[in-house]
């Protein structure tokens, strides 16, 4: 199902027309507004009268994080305080938190972007939502909340945790779409099979994940576990929340509301534009923003575009699954690891929980060293030495060969390792560098 055919569906001409006009009106805006745009451009030498087509947004000031901490809360804010409706925050757990403000036309299009991400994933008026994404400061909660009411459907704001409870209510209310982040879809299902709950059985048919990376062997595991399509969704608190991509049901990449962010993928060392096809940092302009609008936001996700045409009959641009971040990025002994390098491989191995924990130090050769712990089903572990050790050699080969350096790996027992209701934490960096 396409939510908004005309917006979703258009020619690809007529919406590059008018990515360019709302880019052109945002410029301009942002200019004359926005002390801190009107010095970043004037920094650059540019002004709204230089951006003549789509490519002149090359021209323009990229926007960071950083920035957004250094202006905190209000110094981005482009309309008055007065218009403002809503307020979201990063957690801020690594410095001073982002801000996004929300007017009430910013309410209603996070409303309209979670409602095309619930239809990508088959979702209509006749589902029961049961939203596990954390309500509050995050914007997860709130967003999927909106979509679901913009669509349509019945909504059960869960919120996150209490385990039990949502899966009581996911069998009393038969709720058809689950929202939360994909490591705790794992963890309810670890905890529905410990209570005998078959949640294959129930009317649950489809999820949409997201917050965190998640790879395409952890896609099959939820949906072996709960009988269900899982789809992966993208958004950032920076540039609205949940909602700005999604996976359609060809589960072919993720579609980008174009029509509301344009999207760029930029070499992360020089920032220059790369071509389609090519991987790269991932950059967000928000088009449409009215309270915290971002010029070229630096998201440092790592993707690349897919513009084949899809059999969704969508037109807009699709974005690959991340690969990870360039800032969480593990270097180690000169190699780039990413943690869903590890993910991706640790699935495929019989045996093994897609549970895991790196953790990195520095030895008293004074090189990286990474210890891999890894959970082992429950039936594995118990069996005898050998075969753990048979599984511990097998993992440590794959590690050596994906990864090009060599993994300590230790075996631990059934959820020894610290389960997360929001996004997964997965390594522990104890070096001193």
């Amino acid at each position: 199902m396409i939510f908004n055919p005309e917006y979703e569906a258009m020619d690809v001409q007529a919406r590059r027309k008018l990515q360019f006009a709302r880019l052109k009106n945002l410029v301009e805006k942002l200019y004359n507004d926005v002390a801190f745009y009107r010095k970043k451009m004037e920094a650059l030498g540019v002004s709204p009268a230089d951006i003549k087509t789509l490519s002149d947004i090359a021209k323009l000031p990229f926007t960071t994080k950083e920035d957004m901490r250094d202006t905190f809360p209000y110094g981005l804010l482009a309309c008055p305080a007065s218009q403002i409706e809503e307020i979201h925050m990063s957690s801020g757990t690594t410095g001073v938190p982002v801000v996004d403000a929300y007017t009430k036309k910013d309410i209603d299009i996070w409303g309209e972007c979670m409602a095309r991400t619930l239809a990508g994933a088959g979702g209509t008026r006749n589902d029961t939502v049961q939203n596990c994404y954390g309500y509050g400061l995050f914007t997860g909660g709130l967003g999927a909340h909106y979509g679901a009411k913009y669509l349509g459907a019945n909504v059960i704001p869960m919120s996150s945790g209490n385990t039990a409870r949502q899966l009581q209510v996911m069998q009393s209310f038969g709720s058809t779409i689950l929202t939360c982040t994909p490591s705790y879809a794992l963890y309810m299902a670890e905890e529905a099979a410990d209570a005998g709950i078959d949640l294959r059985k129930l009317p649950l048919n489809k999820g949409c994940f997201g917050a965190e990376p998640w790879s395409e062997n952890m896609r099959r595991e939820i949906e072996a576990r709960f009988g269900m399509k899982a789809y992966d969704i993208y958004g950032l608190t920076e540039i609205i929340g949940p909602g700005v991509a999604f996976e359609c049901s060809a589960q072919d990449g993720l579609h980008v509301n174009e029509d509301l962010f344009y999207p760029e993928i930029i070499d992360p060392d020089t920032g220059k534009p790369l071509p389609d096809g090519e991987k790269g940092e991932l950059v967000f302009t928000t088009l449409t923003k009215e309270g915290t609008p971002l010029l070229r936001y630096r998201t440092r996700d790592v993707t690349f575009f897919i513009t084949a045409p899809c059999s969704c009959g969508r037109t807009t641009v699709r974005m690959h699954r991340l690969f990870g971040r360039t800032d969480d990025m593990l270097i180690v002994r000169g190699v780039n690891v990413f943690p869903s390098q590890i993910e991706q491989a640790l699935i495929e191995i019989e045996g093994t929980e897609p549970q895991y924990m790196i953790v990195l130090s520095r030895g008293e050769s004074h090189l990286d060293e990474i210890e891999l712990q890894v959970e082992v089903k429950k039936e594995f572990f118990s069996d005898e030495t050998k075969n753990l050790e048979s599984l511990r050699n097998k993992i440590t080969n794959v590690m050596k060969s994906r990864l090009q350096i060599g993994v300590k790996v230790k075996l631990v027992e059934p959820k020894t390792i610290e389960r997360s209701i929001g996004k997964a934490k997965r390594v522990i960096d104890n070096r001193k560098i």
